[in-house]
């Protein structure tokens, strides 16, 4: 059976239906059971982090892959019961009494697992992009609003958002600093990607998912996505079109792509550049937005500084470690948010509004020409795989 046919059947018995949502904690010190959903590398390290705060118990887990569930169940004494492996594992753990999961799967399984998990009244902690595609990210916007609806917490995990450098010099250009943004830059080189043949059996591509497209979104949109979640964020506004150019020159046919560079205008008329590519030996790793204003400039480095430079100045200082303590503070915000029955969820729309842009930037690139966000929207396209012979 198809895995999305297996999904609707599941969804129709109404598993779900008789889950209530789960309420806020009085108590700011209360412990959160959680469920670990993705038990790959990121997976694995990001339920330590939440683990050390000791605000949080994982008690479940759910992958395709049982090695990889039993490495983070051994690691951290869950019951063999509450280990659940397959497709549908996912479904099995948010059956169980838990408050919240953490969604660490390839991208692609995002949209569905997010969806069922505010289903069954949890409150999700979702790495990521959101997406892959145009049906996915909506998809997600959805559910947040479900989300909300239900008093439930969803938030997304992008550490640049969770830095106080960056919340305080975008806090400056809304408030005018800057004056009127008049161009933006970011680019993303990045040194590792890798160059091998890509993955044949479908076992192997879910193993491998990065270099599979339809599981991915391809790196402008796994990765790259955090220079153009910057920009947009800068900008404020949603891309009217892009002029999109790149390929695969470094990688292996089929595979997915190593280059990008896209020019977007948005709807206040401001042009952004934006480049992207992978696999450069010795090259300098950097995910960095630049913008100029009519009163100055702001300069962003996910692996240096933030500053602004101009009429109104801001100082700024070193991001440190962004990669761990921006996780850690989206941590300690979403236990923060669940106990203070805080349910607005605000890193929703601005995800949904940076995943489309990258999924712009894609499509405009594949097709070698200019593509505008009402074609892409109107043409709604859903990169799909066919899981079959895959156990459920």
């Amino acid at each position: 059976m198809p895995r999305r046919t297996f999904l609707a059947t599941a969804a129709a018995a109404g598993t779900f239906a008789a889950l209530k949502p789960s309420t806020a904690l009085a108590d700011s010190n209360s412990v959160l059971e959680i469920g670990l959903i993705g038990c790959g590398g990121r997976g694995g390290w990001i339920a330590d982090l939440f683990v050390q705060t000791g605000k949080y118990r994982l008690v479940a887990c759910a992958d395709y892959f049982q090695d990889r569930i039993d490495v983070v169940g051994d690691k951290f004494k869950i019951e063999t019961a509450r280990r659940y492996a397959g497709l549908s594992g996912y479904r099995r753990l948010l059956e169980s009494k838990l408050d919240a999961v953490v969604i660490e799967t390839p991208p692609y399984f995002h949209p569905e697992q997010a969806a069922a998990a505010v289903d069954a009244g949890k409150h999700v902690f979702l790495a990521k992009p959101i997406a892959v595609d145009v049906p996915g990210c909506l998809s997600i916007g959805e559910s947040g609003r479900r989300a909300t609806a239900k008093k439930l917490v969803f938030l997304v995990d992008f550490q640049t958002r969770a830095n106080e450098l960056y919340r305080e010099a975008l806090r400056r250009v809304r408030q005018g600093d800057m004056g009127r943004v008049v161009l933006v830059e970011a680019h993303y080189p990045w040194s590792s990607g890798g160059r091998d043949l890509p993955p044949a059996s479908m076992e192997e591509r879910l193993r491998r998912w990065y270099h599979v497209k339809e599981l991915s979104g391809d790196f402008i949109v796994e990765q790259a996505i955090h220079a153009l979640d910057v920009a947009t964020w800068i900008i404020d506004a949603d891309p009217v079109r892009a002029l999109g150019l790149g390929g695969r020159k470094l990688r292996p046919q089929g595979s997915i792509w190593d280059h990008f560079s896209v020019n977007y205008l948005f709807a206040n008329e401001v042009p952004l550049s934006f480049t992207c590519i992978q696999t450069i030996p010795e090259m300098k790793d950097e995910i960095v937005a630049r913008a100029y204003g009519s009163e100055g400039y702001i300069y962003t480095d996910y692996f240096g500084s933030v500053w602004i430079r101009g009429n109104e100045p801001f100082t700024g200082g070193s991001t440190g470690n962004l990669y761990t303590t921006g996780a850690q503070t989206n941590i300690h915000e979403f236990h923060q948010f669940i106990t203070q029955g805080k349910y607005d969820n605000p890193t929703v729309a601005p995800s949904v509004r940076s995943n489309l842009t990258a999924v712009l930037g894609r499509e405009a690139g594949y097709q070698g020409g200019e593509l505008t966000m009402a074609e892409l929207m109107r043409e709604n396209g859903k990169l799909e795989l066919d899981f079959r012979g895959l156990k459920s």
